[in-house]
């Protein structure tokens, strides 16, 4: 099991993480810390059970695991949507109380349609900074600069429900963004994204400065933009380590109903 203390039970380097997942100079806080938690649904029992898990600021940890492993329960409980059974959670230092709002997180949904709800794309991305209270020039300036970061400027004139699946996506994301959140927290961020929304999505999330938390099935684009990787099963961290050495792992990977990425395959051979 994966240790409060962020230690690892894969062997090897596992723990060797990317020097980029130090903490920035004056900065010594942890940016999640999860410790003994645990959460049933009325209907549902143990959907997540004893789970434990630090993420250091700065680090991109990928979310993985088969469908009803809990990936999307343990983002609501972080984001302080859900009250967890027993447990805590520190957002960098502080415990994540339930219903409080706290911008230093933004959760980006796995459909963006259930995001994305104001008559235009602009609107949409001013929601976050007005419901904070920021003043009218500070809003328009993080408008201009989450469309910007996403490539997305030319769309903030644009009614949301007329734009395709990959727009919709970085659109969200952007509402997200004009919030500088310390954490972002994506939710299957490929689904349903065309090969060059993809790619674009992979080259921003390899450049963002964020501490970021990704739950996808697209095991490839896990290995693309993560540094460390966090196997989830029937509520449980089965293990936490190194992407390649985790999901390189054929038995383990088929034991919790999970292919080893294909370009893992030793000598695979591109497709033609």
């Amino acid at each position: 099991m994966a240790m409060v203390t962020g230690q690892s039970s894969v062997t090897g380097d596992a723990l060797d993480l990317k020097s980029t997942a130090q903490p920035p100079p004056g900065s010594n806080v942890t940016a999640l810390v999860v410790s003994g938690l645990n959460f049933s649904y009325p209907d549902k029992p143990d959907v997540l059970r004893d789970v434990n898990l630090k993420i250091l600021p700065g680090e991109r940890v990928g979310l993985i695991g088969p469908n009803g492993a809990g990936k999307t329960t343990f983002f609501l409980l972080a984001c302080g949507v859900l009250k967890p059974n027993a447990g805590e959670i520190l957002l960098f230092g502080k415990p994540v109380v339930p219903g409080g709002f706290r911008p230093e997180v933004g959760m980006v949904f796995q459909d963006p349609d259930d995001q994305l709800f104001c008559p235009s794309v602009r609107d949409d991305v001013a929601f976050g900074p007005l419901n904070m209270g920021l003043p009218k020039d500070e809003v328009e300036a993080r408008i201009t600069e989450a469309l910007s970061i996403t490539g997305v400027l030319e769309l903030a004139d644009r009614p949301p429900h007329h734009l395709s699946g990959g727009e919709k996506r970085l659109v969200s994301i952007a509402g997200v963004l004009a919030m500088r959140p310390k954490l972002v927290i994506y939710d299957e961020p490929t689904s349903n994204l065309d090969i060059r929304y993809r790619r674009r999505l992979i080259r921003f999330l390899q450049s963002s400065n964020e501490t970021v938390l990704i739950a996808s099935h697209d095991l490839e684009f896990i290995l693309e933009v993560c540094d460390r990787v966090v196997l989830m099963d029937e509520g449980r961290i089965v293990v936490n380590g190194n992407p390649r050495q985790v999901m390189g792992n054929v038995d383990l990977m088929e034991a919790h109903g999970l292919e080893r990425p294909h370009s893992l395959v030793p000598h695979a051979q591109p497709h033609h």
